[in-house]
């Protein structure tokens, strides 16, 4: 019997030419999204993702509003479908936007303009390099940033499971750190193929301008709790999600913190919800007892119903 349930929600990275298509022309509920997003947005989202082309797509001032329109239109279809709400939600990076949204915390067009507004911030910071580091023990991350620091700036911007963190910064702090830790035991390093030095103090700027934005946008207090990124904690005043989302642009991400939150609070069940299956594979690491579905096309998303709807119905 399901528990407690948390939303997921996907970040940089999981989009894809494609996604949403078939839930667009199934669905009206994802139809009426995707249609507002184009018209709030003044370009064409549906497009972007469903014909792209990919180097379109992959710019980071597309790629933000397309995973984010994206994933609420499949969110919408799965609350209709199942007539649920989840206990908590939780987004990595961007998805946290669809959290928010989710959570009631803004209106979908306050949703649109502040992810957009997010991604020609960030999508205009340009420096620095970001590597994911597969299985590396405390010890030798810890070693491996001091290396890196030796010759420049480097950090954490991304704790996304106990086997894989993302770290950031200048380009040779980030080679030299990488460097380290693959010589010293790690399985693999990944350069990633990112604009900017995210989630670092290269973004702080970035984050000092959005704050200004924000000073207009109308928050509510969420109607239930968001597991933020910034301090794998429960939030759910407006102002703490004001203050917080500036931060975020500049801050690691605690991924594996805030699944581990969750489980401890009694979440059992976690659907991930948005193009790609990413998460789902990280919390089979974070969390491996805990129930794991996918929503990521129309297929995934009539399985997840089905099942779920028989979890939900045992007594």
């Amino acid at each position: 019997m399901v528990k407690k349930i948390a939303f997921l929600f996907p970040g940089q990275g999981s989009q894809a030419v494609g996604m949403g298509k078939d839930i667009y022309e199934s669905y009206e509920e994802a139809k009426n999204i995707y249609d507002t997003a184009d018209k709030v947005l003044g370009k064409s989202i549906t497009k972007l993702c469903f014909e792209g082309p990919e180097e379109d797509l992959k710019q980071t001032v597309n790629t933000q509003p397309c995973i984010v329109t994206t994933s609420i239109a499949f969110m919408e279809v799965l609350r209709k479908e199942l007539n649920i709400y989840p206990d908590y939600t939780a987004g990595h990076s961007l998805g946290e936007y669809c959290a928010m949204f989710t959570a009631g915390v803004m209106s979908l067009e306050t949703t649109l303009k502040l992810i957009q507004k997010r991604a020609d911030l960030m999508g205009a910071t340009k420096g620095g390099s970001m590597a994911a580091i597969l299985n590396a023990s405390e010890e030798v991350l810890k070693a491996g940033l001091q290396e890196g620091s030796k010759v420049g700036y480097v950090d954490v911007a991304n704790y996304n499971s106990p086997a894989q963190i993302v770290i950031t910064g200048d380009e040779k702090a980030v080679k030299a750190a990488g460097e380290y830790i693959l010589a010293n035991g790690a399985r693999r390093v990944v350069p990633l193929a990112v604009s900017g030095a995210f989630h670092s103090k290269f973004m702080q700027e970035a984050g000092a301008v959005f704050a200004e934005f924000l000073e207009d946008a109308d928050l509510n207090d969420s109607s239930i709790p968001v597991i933020t990124n910034v301090d794998a904690q429960e939030t759910t005043s407006a102002e703490d999600f004001r203050a917080k989302m500036p931060k975020q642009i500049y801050s690691s991400v605690h991924w594996t913190q805030t699944i581990q939150k969750m489980v401890e609070e009694g979440v059992d069940t976690f659907i991930e919800i948005g193009p790609g299956k990413v998460l789902a594979g990280l919390n089979k690491k974070i969390a491996p007892e805990a129930a794991v579905y996918n929503v990521f096309d129309k297929a995934s998303l009539e399985n997840t119903v089905s099942a779920l709807k028989a979890q939900l119905a045992e007594v």
